[in-house]
C-alpha cells in the first residue's frame, strides 16, 4: 500500500520513509529520520536526529521523539536513537537521543507501551513488552527489562536497572536496581514488598519456578541471608540444577554486591568511554 502523508505536515526529503507509513497532520520528520512500514504518526508529532523507526509503531498527538538529551555534556554529535517494531507511544511522550557517553545510543525494542506523558532520558534501554505508565519518568542510562511495569508519576533514578518481570508501584522513587520477579513501592521508603506471582503467571513461567523465587524472596528478604548462603541452600535442594528464572535473580544479587548506591551498572556506565562511529565523525566534519 502506498504511503499517505498529509499535505499539513513537512517530511525531510532526506528521510526514509518505509510503505504504508501513515503520518497524519501537523506532523514533523527530520532528515536523519528513517521509519518502517506500517507506522502511523496520527497528528502533531515531532521525530528528529539520527533515529531509526521499524515497523507498525504508533504515535499519537505530541508525541516528541528523538531529541537532543537533556545532558549539559551534550556537543551536538549525531548520537542515536533505534526503535523496534510494535510500539505505542500515548500523548504527550517524550523519547530522547543518546548522549556522547556509554554506547551514544537510547534504545526501545519491541510490543513496548509508553502511556500519556512518560519520558525515557537519554542513553537508556528499554527491552520487550515493557510497559510505562502515564507520567513515568526514567533518568539517563536506566534499563528495564522484559516484560517490567512501572506504574504512574513513578520516577527512576539514572544508572537503575528494573529487572525482568519487576513491577513498581504508582508514585514511587526508583534510587535503586529493582530485582526481577518483584513487587517494589515507596516513595521515602522504597524497597522489595512481595513476589510478582501474577505477573509471573501471566509469563507463562511454571508454578515449580514461581514457588522458587517465592522461597529465594523469603530468605533474602525475611531471613536477611547473603548471596552465598541462599546459593548453598537452592544447591542442596535442587542438587545444583537451577531454573533459570532463579539464574536470573542471582545475576541481580551478583551486579549490585560491589556497588555503592545499589546501582550496579552505574560505575562502569559513568565511566564508558563515547567512541563515535566512522559514519558519526563524517558527519560531524560535514557539519562543521
Amino acid at each position: 500500500m502506498p504511503t499517505n502523508i498529509s499535505n499539513l505536515s513537512y517530511v525531510d526529503p532526506k528521510a526514509e520513509i518505509g510503505e504504508d507509513v501513515t503520518i497524519g497532520p501537523f506532523c514533523h520528520v527530520g532528515p536523519h529520520v528513517t521509519i518502517g512500514s506500517g507506522t502511523v504518526l496520527q497528528s502533531h508529532v515531532s521525530i528528529t536526529g539520527h533515529t531509526t523507526i521499524g515497523e507498525r509503531n504508533r504515535f499519537f498527538p505530541t508525541s516528541v521523539i528523538g531529541a537532543e538529551p537533556q545532558d549539559a555534556g551534550y556537543k551536538n554529535s549525531p548520537t542515536r536513537l533505534e526503535i523496534g517494531d510494535d510500539n505505542l507511544f500515548r500523548e504527550g511522550c517524550t523519547i530522547h537521543r543518546g548522549a556522547e557517553k556509554e554506547d551514544h545510543r537510547t534504545r526501545i525494542g519491541n510490543r513496548n507501551t509508553f502511556l500519556c506523558n512518560s519520558h525515557v532520558a537519554h542513553n537508556c534501554r528499554i527491552f520487550d513488552d515493557v510497559t510505562l505508565v502515564n507520567g513515568v519518568l526514567l533518568g539517563g542510562h536506566v534499563h528495564v527489562h522484559d516484560r517490567a511495569i512501572v506504574s504512574g508519576n513513578t520516577v527512576v533514578h539514572q544508572f537503575c536497572t528494573v529487572g525482568t518481570l519487576a513491577f513498581v508501584s504508582g508514585s514511587a522513587r526508583a534510587t535503586v536496581d529493582v530485582p526481577p520477579f518483584m513487587i517494589c513501592t515507596g516513595a521515602d521508603d522504597f524497597r522489595v514488598r512481595t513476589v510478582n506471582i501474577v505477573g509471573m503467571q501471566r509469563a507463562g513461567i511454571s508454578e515449580n519456578s514461581v514457588a522458587v523465587i517465592r522461597r529465594a524472596h523469603r530468605l533474602f528478604y525475611r531471613k536477611n541471608k547473603k548471596l552465598d548462603e541462599v546459593k548453598d541452600i537452592f544447591s542442596q535442594e535442587l542438587d545444583g540444577v537451577m531454573p533459570m528464572a532463579l539464574q536470573t535473580l542471582f545475576n541481580h544479587f551478583e551486579a549490585i554486591q560491589g556497588s555503592k548506591a545499589g546501582r550496579g551498572r552505574e560505575e562502569a556506565a559513568r565511566n564508558a568511554k563515547y567512541v563515535p562511529e566512522e559514519s558519526e565523525q563524517s558527519s560531524t566534519r560535514r557539519a562543521a
